[in-house]
């Protein structure tokens, strides 16, 4: 079944939370070793931000039961701060929009079972020149440390021109990393550099997360040239960048991300208006960046499927590839693309995505050829294309409209259903509670929720065949009836 590009990006954040393989790999600090997940104010709000904001919002992640599909970081971009430090230096929250102080707002959302992200700068200001940290971040990390702080998303603005080679910005973006390590807190680090120095080419070990592009916009492809760059090469990434200007950037460089240090699409859009349901995405490491209080069913269906978000936190953290795109039909920007996906999954499951880029529904193939392309040139214990493959819809167990209006309106709620019970969550096959038991471990019980649903076998030597929505995708896992296969590992 073909859906939303919405899905579409679920899918291929989920496909490529950008990942290598987990073998022989170590988060610098021994946090993401599956790509983060959770709520970012700033697509949505911009500098309109408080405190009420903040805790409603948690409140509405923990109702809604997302947080218990793994949406557990809480993270206050931009504009918090006052415009000026203290007499001795320190960051000082503005008191009219935060008026009982930050460690107030981390011990409620820590009692309420979430994690606490704030917003600084590798830069003499934050993008929306309010103080930031180049120069003081010892002091500034420990202020975070002391106040409850679990995450620090770290920008690139105002750098004082400290940027133009890898060493250079490595360095400087170095300085926060040990600067946080040595408060004894543990802290998830996500660099916002934007991809001008190439970090995925060193951050994998001083950092959790490093942005690859230009800032996202919600839409789905419109060229615009305030995002000038379309591939990763790019010393001027910009911003207003779209899901798929996005997107084509990502398949040379996907294999550079490990478990504990993804590469960072930014924000996921769906939900903030310029993408329909047909129209989403979703990015790795999954941050919603809609307004929650205002989600609609459709935005929670999406953002609840559990099936897609079980392939982002796969443990054996394997990134899909793009295995060939070709033209389709244009849309009235021009633009238009076909492309199959193929990623490994743990317990030798593979995951494929057929992403329809073009102005009409098409019908998309893949040969077992094609999604197993490796196999011939990286081994394997047997031969992949020769097995049969049991096909799993991803999409097919979504949670339905009406379900989602009666979790969002209170006359249905998801904990009670799922959370702290392994059987209720393990029979359902719309909902997932993953702080009972872990995706892969959910998988390995084989849950209804997380594999989807069976929708056909495709033979050995076969063709997989869909048809699939304009700006839609169809997203499968693919499961052998012959017994695990697993192939040797791309070097980086």
């Amino acid at each position: 079944m073909g859906v939303s590009i919405f899905s579409a990006l679920t899918v291929l954040t989920a496909l490529f939370p950008s990942q290598s393989s987990a073998a022989g790999s170590l988060s610098y600090n021994g946090l993401a070793k599956t790509p983060q997940m959770g709520w970012n104010d700033w697509n949505a709000f911009g500098c309109d931000v408080d405190q009420e904001l903040l805790l409603d919002t948690a409140q509405l992640l923990v109702d809604y039961g997302l947080r218990d599909l793994g949406y557990n970081y809480v993270v206050l971009d931009d504009c918090w701060a006052n415009m000026e430090r203290s007499d001795n230096g320190l960051l000082v929250a503005n008191a009219t929009k935060f008026p009982d102080g930050m460690k107030h707002i981390s011990d409620q959302l820590h009692s309420m079972g979430l994690k606490f992200g704030m917003y600084s700068s590798a830069g003499f200001y934050t993008c929306a020149q309010y103080p930031a940290s180049l120069g003081k971040e010892q002091q500034d990390a420990q202020t975070f440390a002391d106040w409850g702080v679990d995450y620090l998303k770290y920008d690139n603005c105002y750098n004082g021109g400290q940027s133009g080679s890898s060493l250079i910005t490595y360095n400087r973006y170095k300085v926060m990393s040990d600067a946080l390590n040595q408060t004894g807190r543990p802290i998830l680090y996500g660099m916002c550099e934007w991809g001008t120095d190439y970090p995925w080419n060193w951050a994998q070990t001083m950092a959790n997360s490093w942005r690859m592009s230009g800032d996202i916009y919600d839409s789905f492809n419109r060229p615009d040239d305030r995002c000038p760059c379309t591939t990763y090469d790019c010393s001027l990434p910009g911003y207003h960048c779209s899901v798929m200007n996005i997107i084509n950037k990502m398949p040379p460089i996907a294999n550079k991300g490990q478990p504990g240090a993804w590469n960072d699409m930014d924000s996921l859009e769906v939900g903030n208006g310029g993408m329909s349901d047909d129209e989403a995405i979703l990015k790795s490491p999954m941050i919603i960046g809609t307004d929650v209080t205002k989600m609609d069913a459709g935005t929670l269906s999406i953002y609840s499927n559990a099936a897609v978000l079980a392939i982002s936190q796969d443990p054996l953290g394997v990134p899909a590839f793009r295995v060939w795109s070709r033209p389709a039909s244009v849309d009235e920007y021009g633009q238009g693309e076909i492309s199959l996906w193929s990623g490994e999954l743990s317990g030798g499951d593979y995951a494929v995505a057929l992403l329809n880029a073009g102005n009409t529904s098409t019908v998309m193939s893949a040969s077992l050829a094609d999604i197993f392309i490796d196999s011939s040139t990286t081994g394997g214990s047997a031969s992949p294309m020769s097995q049969t493959w049991d096909v799993y819809d991803l999409w097919a167990n979504r949670m339905g409209n009406a379900e989602a209006s009666a979790i969002l309106s209170g006359n249905a709620t998801y904990n009670s259903t799922v959370r702290g019970s392994t059987v209720g969550h393990m029979n359902s096959s719309t909902r997932y509670n993953s702080t009972s038991m872990s995706y892969g471990d959910g998988v390995k019980m084989n849950s209804t929720a997380l594999l989807g649903a069976k929708i056909k076998s495709v033979p050995p030597m076969g063709t997989l065949q869909a048809e699939v929505p304009r700006h839609g995708v169809a997203m499968y896992r693919l499961r052998t009836q012959g017994g695990a296969t697993v192939r040797k590992r791309d070097e980086l």
